[in-house]
């Protein structure tokens, strides 16, 4: 979708469709790549910065602790029973937690959810009141039952 050009242009060898203005190539899921042109993004990792606020406490957190320093966070790598507290995830870790295979959904994509939960009982020191992480797909693997199916990179 986009601005019409006004020109028809060959979809292919029977079809003429009409050319858009665009940023971007319109997607083509009818020529997948497998392997998937981005399996080695299972070991890309991702920093994530979160802030919470209580307002009627004047409460404020975040999920870089303060305990955790620059040496500590340019070596840490999330792990649920070993490093509980980085902020630093691979995707295949976070994919693989949400009880998926990385290398299948970067064939055709997906989305994923990190959510973190902040419990936190305020009448405690606010050293206990620590981000808890848990991961779940949010799209419908079956490309079949999709509203977008494919990669649907933005």
């Amino acid at each position: 979708s986009g601005i019409q050009t006004g020109e028809c242009v060959p979809y292919n060898s029977s079809i003429k469709t009409c050319e858009v203005f665009a940023w971007c190539p319109v997607e083509d899921d009818y020529h997948i790549p497998k392997p998937a042109f981005l399996r080695e993004a299972e070991n890309f990792t991702l920093l994530v910065k979160n802030n919470i606020w209580y307002r009627k406490f004047n409460f404020s957190k975040r999920n870089i602790l303060p305990t955790i320093n620059s040496t500590y966070l340019k070596n840490c790598v999330y792990d649920a029973q070993t490093d509980p507290f980085c902020p630093i995830f691979r995707l295949g870790k976070i994919v693989e937690a949400a009880g998926q295979d990385f290398q299948e959904m970067a064939v055709e994509g997906g989305v994923m959810a990190l959510q973190i939960n902040w419990d936190c009982n305020l009448d405690r020191a606010a050293s206990h009141c620590v981000p808890k992480y848990s991961f779940r797909r949010l799209d419908n693997k079956d490309s079949a039952h999709t509203v977008s199916p494919g990669y649907n990179f933005r």
